[in-house]
């Protein structure tokens, strides 16, 4: 089977973010996580979006370090896994809140365990903290949310 050319890697789009709106993904942390990790080498996939469908479940990775697609990440906390109550498409720069709380910015994805689950990266200031030390607790609100400015050049 032959794929055709992916437009995000080829750069055969003329806007950098092809999306003028676009709804949250809401979801419910289910299992809340307490490890870290420093030299894990996730190496996140070169797509900037990834579709992601009701009721699927999700981990949730902390990193400082500068992250995006293509790169690799060692320096990590892990947050939790949660449950997509509201799907839609995640973005790289999508914020993310977690009850409420603006903690980063969507860096990239890993799919380590893929299909299984989706690492989904986060790129937070300051330092690392994993869910635990957060004092998160499951049920607790994930939302990942178009950034208030658009870039459109």
């Amino acid at each position: 089977m032959r794929v055709s050319r992916d437009p995000y890697i080829n750069n055969l789009l003329d806007k950098a973010v092809p999306y003028s709106a676009k709804n949250p993904v809401i979801g419910r942390v289910v299992c809340v996580l307490q490890v870290r990790a420093e030299k894990r080498g996730l190496e996140l996939c070169p797509y900037p979006s990834r579709a992601v469908l009701k009721d699927e479940i999700h981990e949730v990775i902390l990193t400082a370090e500068d992250a995006g697609p293509g790169k690799t990440v060692n320096q990590i906390a892990y947050l939790g896994y949660f449950e997509v109550l509201e799907g839609g498409v995640l973005w790289v720069g999508d914020s993310v809140s977690v009850d409420g709380l603006e903690i980063g910015r969507l860096a990239g994805y890993d799919l380590t365990h893929f299909p299984n689950h989706m690492n989904i990266i986060i790129q937070v200031q300051g330092a690392l903290q994993t869910g635990l030390e957060s004092g998160y607790q499951p049920g607790v609100q994930i939302a990942f949310t178009q950034p208030e400015v658009i870039t459109h050049p």
